[in-house]
């Protein structure tokens, strides 16, 4: 993904090592594995109760593209070693086609050969590609233009966070499993998904996202626009079926005098007394902060017996989805969107200008 800050993922969920290929990043970044660590031990799994036991220390080595703790210019390219894969829990699923996976797309288009084992390059575990680069991102434009981006669960099946979100409490969002910077909202959020694994299912919920310190300018109309690229990048999360921004559907029920943000100007800057538009306007960056909410379908992997069909007999039979899974894949999702968002943003930082082939 990307244009001129393009990433490339690559590995299996049980393959031997996953990995990403970072090229376009200006020289001169200072970097290092800690700066990529940091937000990967956000997203790594088998730290809480409400996560996948799969315990992956996702440690990441860089290869190349950083010389002496700073970026050469060249790709950076990243790999994490695979070490607690459990692939016997897919033998007795190898025909059979878990309900909401995409056992039967994949196997159809790839005519078996796709290596199915944890869902194999469609499983939520290649999301760790997407911080790989996203955390590099992430750091580029903090340096280069102080712009920080957070992300927060805000919504878990029919729990949803009153509190809106400010600067004050986004040091709260890692204070608890759940990712939710309210702590009382976190709370409840973790005994939902607790009850739901107790009876053999799963939830899903909502990631809000929040950008602030952006310059006015940054995207590419009609179809490179802001909110096209950052749609796109979301939708490469497995299990995310929703975006929106600013008022998002919401809008819709509005008459267009409560939905309009007004201009006024503040420190003598032009700016909107609301932000209904979710600071995108014409597909640009309109220098408000960006307001993006993604949606989650519950985590497809259900303990529950449900039916389905044999793939090579094509008779019906049941099944009951056996491994380590998340219960809910929302708690997991805030570095991960925090990571495209960041990857999207600095692409259109370097297309636009904003930041150069060199620090």
């Amino acid at each position: 993904m990307g244009r001129r800050l393009v990433l490339t993922s690559f590995g299996e969920s049980h393959g031997k090592s996953i990995g990403a290929v970072l090229d376009g990043c200006p020289a001169g970044l200072e970097l290092d594995e800690k700066d990529i660590q940091k937000m990967l031990d956000q997203r790594r799994p088998g730290q809480s109760s409400i996560c996948t036991q799969r315990k992956e220390k996702d440690i990441v080595e860089i290869i190349s593209g950083v010389f002496q703790r700073h970026t050469t210019g060249a790709p950076i390219t990243m790999i994490i070693q695979n070490n607690d894969q459990k692939s016997r829990d897919y033998d007795s699923l190898r025909t059979k086609l878990r309900p909401g996976h995409s056992d039967y797309t994949a196997a159809e288009k790839y005519r078996g050969y796709n290596d199915y084992r944890g869902g194999g390059r469609f499983s939520g575990r290649l999301t760790a590609t997407h911080v790989m680069g996203g955390a590099i991102a992430r750091k580029l434009l903090k340096t280069a233009l102080n712009i920080r981006t957070n992300s927060y669960t805000t919504q878990i099946g029919k729990t949803c966070m009153k509190k809106e979100f400010n600067e004050k409490i986004a040091g709260m969002i890692y204070k608890n499993d759940a990712r939710c910077p309210d702590a009382k909202t976190a709370k409840t959020m973790k005994s939902d998904i607790i009850n739901a694994r107790k009876n053999g299912d799963s939830l899903g919920g909502i990631i809000e996202s929040v950008t602030l310190n952006m310059p006015v300018g940054l995207g590419e109309p009609i179809f490179g626009s802001l909110e096209s690229d950052l749609s796109s990048a979301m939708f490469s999360i497995p299990s995310v079926k929703g975006v929106e921004f600013g008022s998002g559907f919401e809008g819709a029920k509005k008459y267009g005098s409560e939905n309009n943000d007004l201009y006024v100007v503040k420190r003598n800057k032009i700016v909107t007394s609301t932000n209904n538009s979710g600071g995108i306007l014409g597909g640009i960056s309109n220098g408000m902060p960006i307001v993006m909410r993604v949606a989650f379908k519950p985590a497809s992997s259900i303990a529950k017996k449900q039916d389905t069909i044999d793939y090579k007999t094509k008779k019906r039979t049941t099944l009951r989805v056996k491994g380590r899974h998340d219960p809910c894949v929302v708690p997991r999702a805030p570095p991960v969107v925090d990571s495209l968002v960041s990857l999207v943003l600095a692409d259109h930082a370097l297309i636009s200008g904003k930041i150069g082939p060199v620090l």
